[in-house]
């Protein structure tokens, strides 16, 4: 009862914040409670070869896997690390699923929790060692990824990695070594683990920068000094760059658009009564692009005056690298994770612009210095 309840909570979590993290961890979580259950149902009346095996898919193969494969897709930005990840996580959901449902058991079965070696051959052993690797391998490529992030944001994510990790190896060792009375209770703790990661992920942080909040803040401002500011981001040397620009960091030249220019269309839709805390942010960040990033060409926030809860993006670059840089830029990032508890969906739409005719102040008007 403790593990589905959990699992509602996740079902819950990812129906209002919908997210691929949280639908891995919600599969996980199926998985890990659908083979508590036969488990106990196999320790009460004796395990079978049904109940053997749908205790082992759940808790040996999908619990662990698709918690790792979340933990994943919430820490990686990568679009080409998510896909391979993707590609993997396939691979090692039907293949060992069509083996561990229809290879041969062996051995007698009883009332205790029985392990993975007890009754399946070396292939299927094989198999689940396999993804188990790959498990740690997911959970490892999170832990770096989110590692390399800002210090602002690393602490709160290493937390929920933390626990996606315990829940993964809480699950592995009930599958890998059966533990006998103590295996529902680890597996009680896996799909509590689980159940506190997501609901770290999916709700919003309280925001440090809020000034009805830390009103007690106000002092320090006056005693701040500017060299306490972090480093900006060390941005790539530009083709044909002024040599005194370059040493002495010269203001930024917004120079005419390359060829290839890239474009982004986002439309948040925003929650009853969010507009306000909403454009603060917008408008924080706006500020910021227009500062700080010269090869951002165009980063403006529109309202929709028949759609009071929408407002929409639109951001112009000179090229891949320049939408690279800005989304790597800590007031980009801090932008996104303020905006989150104000957001209620989100659409991106990426644009690659063949042509375009603007006048000269169009950027200057709508991205004030």
């Amino acid at each position: 009862m403790v593990g589905w309840s959990a699992t509602a909570a996740l079902a819950a979590y990812a129906q209002r914040r919908p997210g691929i993290p949280t639908v891995g961890w919600l599969v996980g979580a199926l998985g890990i409670t659908a083979g508590l259950s036969v488990g106990v149902v196999g320790a009460m009346f004796e395990f079978g070869e049904l109940t053997f095996r749908l205790f082992h898919i759940g808790i040996s193969l999908i619990g662990p896997l698709y918690i790792a494969w979340g933990a994943l897709e919430y820490g990686v930005r990568s679009p080409r690390g998510r896909f391979t990840s993707r590609l993997f996580l396939s691979a090692f959901t039907i293949v060992p699923l069509v083996v561990l449902s229809v290879d041969r058991l062996s051995g007698q079965f009883a009332k205790a929790f029985p392990a993975l070696g007890d009754h399946y051959d070396l292939v299927p052993r094989s198999l689940v060692n396999v993804v188990q690797v790959v498990v740690a391998i997911f959970l490892v490529s999170a832990l770096v990824a989110v590692l390399r992030k800002p210090r602002g944001t690393r602490r709160f994510q290493l937390g929920v990695i933390g626990l996606l990790a315990l829940a993964a190896v809480l699950s592995v060792a009930v599958g890998r070594l059966g533990l006998g009375a103590v295996g529902p209770l680890l597996m009680l703790g896996a799909v509590a683990a689980l159940w506190g990661a997501a609901a770290m992920a999916v709700r919003p942080r309280r925001d440090e920068l809020d000034e009805d909040e830390y009103d007690d803040y106000d002092d320090y401002d006056e005693d701040f000094e500017e060299d306490d500011l972090p480093e900006e981001p060390v941005r790539r040397k530009r083709r044909n760059a002024d040599p005194y620009d370059e040493a002495y960091d010269g203001p930024p030249v917004r120079r005419a658009p390359a060829a290839k220019l890239r474009g982004v269309i986002t439309i948040y839709t925003l929650g009853e009564g969010q507009e306000a805390g909403f454009d603060r942010i917008a408008d924080e960040v706006v500020e910021e692009v227009a500062r700080r990033e010269p090869d951002t060409l165009l980063f403006a926030c529109h309202t929709v005056p028949r759609a009071p809860l929408q407002r929409i993006v639109y951001a112009i670059y000179r090229d891949d690298l320049a939408k690279e840089e800005h989304e790597q830029q800590p007031h980009v990032i801090e932008f996104v994770r303020r905006s989150s508890a104000h957001v209620a969906a989100t659409n991106v739409i990426e644009l690659s612009l063949s042509g375009a005719a603007a006048s000269d102040g169009l950027a200057a008007l709508l991205m004030p210095h």
